[in-house]
């Protein structure tokens, strides 16, 4: 039996406080409403120590002495499945005019092609601490800045992703690094010289490069494969085994643009789902980034795989990419993850109902996912999917990482709190975040950054400095 079972929904509240004191060094929480995975429960203490949940209990209608009070709705923290971080430069710049996916890439190798560790540590940091202030407590970032401008090492091959593993450090949010294989502009092409510091050469390279990163405690290290375009379909199965042998989070962006569709069918006379599966890519350890233009063969094989697919609504509309087949997917047997992949807004609640809003302006039908199921999809299932099977829940023994949302800001006041899920999900924004616990600390208190006190601040200065770099 789970501590939220020891008290029967609706029950007088048992305070046991001071039966069983905490552990040394532990913090005390006072949840005012928390979601539970199913519903919403009023007046819940959790007890953390050593970074985890050691105790829920329900029926707890009034703080304990000595507990911090979060009121609003507490949720597990939120994963950010996919991510890039530099993208936050960019925007609005790229707002303005028209244009289509391939001439926004344009931009944006401009701005890739102006990052040196120290200013990417200074970018990641401010965006990886708006995260927080939107209640992502960990963050898979698709890292492919590997190298110099033109392709030669630093001196510290890997110094472009330690800086953003320092930089998820400084915001005091976790990280899953997908260091990136990109080794070519497209089928049979190599890098165009905007691409050169993305590329080893081969995957052999990329491996022993990417052998050398190191996690920890807040840090976790994952593979990724940029596309099929930019990993040759004979080294596919390099990065794979990579993964693999670890136990490792591997991530793909797949079928984003039809134009990647057709180059793979002239290529290889097949779609890039069917490559990657026949190159070994797929499995459960597999996220597919986008997949948004499958054929009915795609999804059975990603499903069938029990691979998982990170849908990133902000980005696909802002892109113009297209609306993914997210509920085919998942009745297929893909776990569903979200990600805000170019920060176009950070606010994975966004993308939650995003998710569902897409589904019905295809379908023109209402309902396809719960408030409960979207939330999944942005807590337990992409923690998952970033290789922390351990966090996104509010259960004894996870990792102690929760955020709180207000129930009384002008988009949440009004609704019972038993739907205080269907409040967050549908209705609220980033912009109601109070507080974001990692690790059982405290990283944003009554929506001030605790390690970062003026984000806002660092963003435009780290932003600015990109923009001014030659």
């Amino acid at each position: 039996m789970t501590p939220q079972d020891t008290t029967p929904h609706g029950t007088a509240p048992q305070d046991t406080t001071r039966e069983r004191p905490t552990p040394q060094g532990a913090t005390v929480y006072w949840l005012e409403h928390a979601w539970l995975g199913t519903h919403t429960e009023p007046g819940v203490t959790v007890e953390t120590a050593q970074g985890r949940i050691t105790a829920v209990r329900t029926g707890t209608a009034t703080p304990p002495p000595g507990a911090i009070a979060l009121r609003g709705l507490t949720l597990p923290g939120l994963a950010n499945a996919h991510s890039h971080a530099f993208h936050r430069a960019l925007r609005s710049t790229v707002q303005v005019g028209s244009g289509t996916f391939w001439t926004w890439r344009e931009v944006m190798y401009d701005t890739a092609a102006r990052l040196d560790p120290d200013s990417y540590h200074a970018l990641a940091r401010a965006v990886y601490a708006e995260m927080a202030l939107a209640g992502i407590t960990c963050v898979g970032e698709f890292h492919y800045l590997h190298h110099r401008p033109g392709g030669g090492a630093y001196a510290n091959p890997n110094a472009m992703g330690e800086a953003l593993i320092a930089a998820a450090a400084d915001a005091g949010i976790r990280i899953t690094l997908l260091d990136t294989a990109y080794l070519s502009a497209g089928f049979g092409t190599p890098p165009a010289p905007h691409q050169r510091r993305f590329s080893d050469g081969t995957a052999d390279a990329w491996a022993e490069r990417a052998a050398a990163l190191k996690g920890d405690g807040h840090a976790r290290i994952g593979a990724a494969i940029h596309s099929v375009r930019a990993v040759p379909a004979a080294q596919l199965g390099t990065v794979a085994d990579w993964a693999r042998e670890r136990g490792a989070p591997l991530h793909v962006h797949l079928s984003e643009q039809t134009a990647e569709n057709d180059a793979c069918h002239e290529a290889h006379g097949c779609t890039p789902t069917r490559l990657l599966a026949d190159h070994g890519v797929l499995g459960r350890a597999t996220t597919a980034v986008h997949a948004t233009h499958l054929t009915p063969e795609d999804i059975g094989l990603l499903g069938g795989a029990g691979s998982g697919v990170c849908m990133c609504p902000t980005t696909e509309r802002d892109l113009a990419d297209g609306i993914g087949p997210a509920a085919r997917l998942q009745h297929s047997g893909s776990p569903l993850s979200l990600g805000s992949d170019s920060h176009a807004v950070i606010d994975l609640l966004e993308e939650a109902r995003a998710m569902e809003l897409n589904e019905r302006l295809r379908t023109r039908a209402r309902g396809h996912w719960t408030a409960a199921a979207l939330l999944r999809a942005a807590t337990a299932d992409g923690h998952a999917a970033l290789g922390w099977d351990d966090a996104g829940t509010l259960t004894t023994g996870a990792l102690a990482d929760f955020t709180t949302i207000a129930l009384d800001s002008v988009r949440t006041a009004g609704p019972l709190p038993r739907l205080a899920a269907e409040t967050a999900v549908f209705a609220a924004t980033a912009a109601d975040v109070r507080h974001t616990v990692v690790g059982g600390r405290q990283i944003v208190r009554d929506g001030v950054h605790t390690l970062v006190p003026d984000v806002p601040t660092e963003l435009a200065a780290a932003i600015a400095a990109v923009r001014t770099s030659n």
